[in-house]
């Protein structure tokens, strides 16, 4: 798939957000952050607001029609991507009341736990709805695994738990109160992750390999003949984005370390090596590489797959 800039930013932008909004209410409640510093919840909220605002304004860029996005969400019943809008649009009610409370009355105890436990959930639904969109898609073989839903939920709490620790750490609070937090969602995150790269090229083959032409023809390789076009069209540089396999390979080896070795090293084992003085230094740019690592994820994530109507056109 054509990996465009504006879905890249969705994706990227609004998993962050949510997955900032996901963690901060129930480290709150939980006593892993201090309910009494506004400033604190300002940092961490309004930004993740914002995150999740841009992203899902750049997700319209994409459409041929922006002005029409609004339709989208009067398809809950059957889409996924109707589910995830109005997933969103319901988020901002507990998250906007909830970083009230935080925010400007200084106080999240009481009834204002509720809003940060209804803040988590629907941010948490909201990431598995985006997941849905693109393992609902069975056309897409690369897509269409559960492991794609894993992926989206601990990739988008870890980068998320990434921003709060930076912030977190920068208020003075040591980042070794995250640490447990930290290790279960790298693991999570690199299991499901690394799933989804181990079959990634499989699925591929083995639909290309089951088509009718393939099964009238068993143990033989079938091949187009000439293309159906003499040019590229709309569907081969929408859907038929092609990335050479060794450059998609160091670009996975990149993301890799970038996304996952970093968050393991600095948030899972220099909080307990280091005082808070020198953790600083590595928190922020640990927390900017695997900002970076994500990035990259996403552009992989839409640059290798491929949809099975590109087989028409030849293409392997």
């Amino acid at each position: 798939m054509h990996p465009a800039a504006s879905v890249i930013l969705f994706t990227t932008a609004s998993g962050i957000g949510y997955g900032i909004l996901a963690l901060a209410p129930l480290l709150v409640t939980y006593g892993v952050l201090p309910d009494d510093n506004r400033w604190l919840g300002a940092s961490l909220m309004l930004p993740a607001l914002a995150l999740v605002t841009i992203g899902l304004l750049s997700s319209t860029f994409h459409l041929g029609h922006p002005e029409r996005a609004w339709r989208a969400i009067s398809q809950w019943k059957s889409s996924w991507l109707s589910r995830e809008g109005v997933m969103a649009i319901i988020s901002y009610v507990p998250a906007l009341t909830y970083s009230y409370a935080w925010v400007v009355l200084g106080s999240v105890d009481g009834p204002w736990v509720w809003a940060g436990f209804a803040t988590a959930l629907t941010a948490l639904a909201t990431l598995f709805t985006t997941g849905m969109i693109y393992r609902s898609l069975k056309p897409i073989p690369a897509w269409a695994t559960n492991w794609t839903v894993a992926s989206y939920l601990s990739l988008g709490l870890l980068t998320g738990l990434a921003v709060l620790v930076s912030v977190s750490t920068g208020f003075g609070l040591h980042p070794i109160r995250f640490q447990t937090l930290a290790v279960i969602l790298v693991l999570a995150a690199a299991i499901a992750k690394n799933r989804y790269w181990a079959r990634l090229h499989k699925a591929w083959e083995q639909h290309a390999q089951n088509t009718g032409a393939a099964l009238a023809s068993p143990g033989n390789t079938v091949r187009s003949v000439e293309w159906p076009h003499t040019e590229a069209n709309y569907v081969l540089k929408e859907m038929g984005y092609r990335v050479a396999r060794k450059h998609a390979d160091s670009l996975r080896a990149v993301a890799r370390n970038l996304l996952l070795v970093v968050p393991a090293a600095v948030l899972c084992v220099m909080p307990s090596i280091l005082p808070l003085p020198y953790l600083i230094w590595m928190i922020f740019p640990g927390t900017l590489l695997t900002l970076a690592g994500v990035a990259i994820e996403r552009w992989l994530f839409f640059a290798e797959a491929k949809h099975v109507v590109t087989l028409y056109y030849g293409v392997e």
